[in-house]
């Protein structure tokens, strides 16, 4: 396979040698080690950076040759397969249950408490691409945030969708929606669209704070993001010069950033009481199924 790397500032092309394929293949170990699960594109941008001792070029060749690596590590067992997410894909599954003990014990993971009830907003959050959702999917769900993927553009119909349920759920409470996208000449109007067509549908009085948290220029110079020129004949948001994909924040960045935006809107202590509350109802779901037959 051909390879591109970085050498004194310029692109060569050539072989990598067994040895050098083995040093990206650890790189690319090294990175998922230190923070899981990332997306293929997340660990692509990683491996771009050319202070590395095997940097893969920032184009789809390159990604396309961590990808295959990425394939090969997870085919060989030395990459656990759940340590990639990829949240544009997804099976559908109906699940059935042997009798009611067996219902009780499986849904008793899904109780949570209402971490919102005492908060003075209602939150959620919005993504560019279904691969960013994928990484933050499990710190909303922790949170109890609402997590949109837009797949760029958002169909009119999802907008419609979410601002039905915050016309239900905000029950007068200002309402923040925190957005990741790209920061080029579409991402920096996808998200500007959707506020628009949001507003359109929420009932009135309702206050809505709109705000990107990612990516953004100070972003870019605060992580030295690694950043390509902007396509010449793209005629929208002239005055960015370089482009940055979200997917360039470092996974664990992304992720520490959103928390510290969605607790910021929380009660102190939300998260901890909502946890005993919860252990104590699935130590009562547990008692019921044990009462109706299921055994220990």
């Amino acid at each position: 396979m051909g390879a591109e790397t970085y050498r004194a500032g310029t692109i060569k092309r050539e072989r990598r040698s067994l040895a050098r394929v083995e040093q990206l293949d650890e790189q690319i170990l090294e990175v998922l080690r230190e923070d899981h699960p990332q997306s293929v594109r997340h660990v692509f941008y990683r491996m771009t950076d050319p202070r590395l001792p095997e940097p893969v070029e920032k184009s789809e060749r390159g990604y396309r040759h961590v990808q295959d690596r990425m394939v090969k590590l997870r085919r060989a067992k030395r990459l656990p397969f759940w340590w990639i997410t990829d949240a544009t894909r997804r099976g559908h599954f109906t699940p059935t249950y042997r009798d009611k003990a067996d219902f009780l014990r499986s849904m008793k993971g899904h109780y949570r408490a209402d971490l919102w009830r005492q908060s003075e907003f209602y939150c959620e959050v919005w993504t560019e691409s279904r691969s960013i959702a994928g990484v933050l999917e499990d710190d909303c769900r922790e949170l109890a945030v609402s997590l949109y993927p837009a797949g760029g553009f958002s169909s009119i119909t999802l907008a419609y969708q979410s601002a039905e349920t915050i016309n239900h759920y905000a029950d007068g409470r200002p309402v923040v929606i925190l957005y990741i996208g790209d920061y080029d000449p579409a991402g920096v109007l996808i998200d500007i669209a959707l506020e628009r067509e949001l507003r359109q549908h929420l009932d009135k009085g309702i206050f809505l704070e709109f705000k990107r948290i990612g990516i953004t220029p100070e972003q870019i110079v605060a992580f030295d993001l690694p950043a390509k020129p902007r396509k010449m004949t793209d005629r929208r948001a002239l005055h960015i010069k370089e482009t940055v994909e979200a997917e360039a924040m470092p996974a664990g960045v992304l992720r520490d950033l959103l928390r510290q935006e969605i607790e910021a809107l929380l009660p102190q202590d939300a998260l901890a009481v909502a946890k005993v509350e919860e252990q104590s109802a699935r130590d009562h779901f547990d008692h019921l199924a044990h009462i109706l037959g299921g055994g220990a």
